[in-house]
């Protein structure tokens, strides 16, 4: 009896580890074309702003719909997913997000721009809620540092679709364009949405040193670190927006760069965070928390002055990939720390200040570039990642 009480225990984990790992196939693909679709819509935007005949602090006001209307709908998508649960809220924002990156193209004015991008705000936004609330259920259940590789996923997939808006940049519309990735994100929530539905959300391990994921009260010391590792989330979130929003425009208006190059500004920032993010948990296992945020946010302080300042295309590309690698760990270790803190309220706070940074980014971007330059406003970026590293210095003793 004692034996096949042991082969039925060792069949029960396996089992436990097989569905662990398809979650974690099926998520990763959800983050992929998350930053696919993204992307794909970053790479129009110039294309889009001709269409609509608005000016740089118009399309930035339109372009606070996306921040505006993720931030908006956050708490009721954490409202959402408790009630029936993260999986079935990520595969239903998915079809939303889908079907909303289709309009911006249809619109003829900025006003009603920024009316269809409040829509696709909320779905975006209310997507990474659902499905970075699952990947700290599975990271907890894991117990392994691996939330920094479903972010690289992201980046991946916003490299794939910033690479591919680039080819399709001259031959095809932006209305082709975007309805090919409404088929494209409905066809793959359908393949990859049948997994994540069939699996149940895991729950972490007993083990007394391990924090567990149900709702706490956190202390006011916990939480103002929690709002501590939420404005770090704010200034990498305000970097990422502003290269998505106007990187492109950078290198075209500024730079003359052609349209396919200029799209590439976008796809190279997301390959080093790609590259970055794959490392991220070697990274963290060999650095710790603090140093990989101090030296990230230095980082990209640097490679942002590059990429702002340059007076070549070349140069700027080469600062926009310096960015990517500044940025990549910052934000995934700031909400899966904040989440160790204080549970499900820890990453609700330090996700809505994170997304906050991109709430301010595009039209503070757009209002800076009408005031003084676009290329000076890009600095904006750097001073605020430098800001990220100064914070995580200062608070390293409470942190820890």
């Amino acid at each position: 009896m004692p034996q096949i009480n042991k082969a039925r225990s060792h069949s029960a984990v396996r089992g436990s580890r097989s569905d662990l790992s398809r979650l974690r196939i099926a998520l990763t693909v959800f983050f992929a074309l998350d930053g696919f679709i993204f992307a794909g819509w970053v790479v129009r935007i110039p294309a889009i702003k001709e269409r609509t005949g608005a000016s740089a602090s118009a399309l930035g006001l339109a372009l606070l719909g996306v921040s505006a209307g993720a931030v908006i709908t956050m708490m009721l998508t954490g409202r959402l997913c408790g009630r029936y649960g993260t999986h079935r809220v990520t595969v239903a924002c998915a079809v939303l997000l889908s079907l909303s990156v289709a309009l911006p193209p249809l619109t003829h004015s900025a006003v009603a721009l920024g009316t269809v991008l409040l829509l696709f705000g909320a779905a975006y936004g209310s997507l990474n809620v659902a499905f970075n609330s699952a990947a700290v259920d599975l990271v907890a259940a894991l117990r392994r540092p691996i939330m920094p590789s479903f972010h690289a996923a992201f980046s991946l997939g916003g490299m794939i679709g910033a690479g591919l808006g680039g080819l399709v940049a001259g031959s095809l519309s932006p209305v082709r364009h975007l309805f090919g990735l409404t088929l494209i994100g409905l066809l793959v929530t359908a393949v990859a949405g049948r997994t994540l539905l069939r699996i149940q959300p895991p729950s972490a391990p007993e083990d007394t040193t391990h924090q567990p994921s149900a709702p706490r009260r956190p202390n006011p010391r916990t939480r103002g670190l929690v709002i501590t590792f939420g404005l770090i989330a704010l200034c990498t979130a305000y970097g990422e927006g502003a290269l998505a929003d106007w990187s492109a425009l950078h290198l075209e208006h500024d730079l003359d760069a052609a349209p396919g190059v200029a799209a590439v500004g976008y796809s190279c920032f997301a390959l080093a965070m790609t590259i970055g993010r794959l490392t991220g948990t070697k990274l963290l296992e060999r650095l710790g928390q603090t140093r990989t945020l101090v030296g990230g946010g230095a980082t990209a302080a640097l490679g942002m002055l590059l990429g702002a300042l340059a007076p070549s295309v070349w140069a700027a590309l080469l600062g926009f990939m310096i960015t990517g690698l500044g940025l990549a760990n910052l934000f995934p270790v700031a909400v899966e720390r904040a989440g160790r803190l204080a549970g499900p309220d820890g990453v609700a706070i330090a996700s809505t200040l994170g997304y906050g940074g991109m709430l301010l980014g595009p039209p503070a971007i757009g209002f800076m570039a009408d005031w003084f330059s676009l290329p000076a406003a890009l600095t904006s970026v750097a001073a605020l990642a430098a800001t990220a590293a100064a914070i995580a210095l200062l608070t390293r003793r409470a942190a820890g």
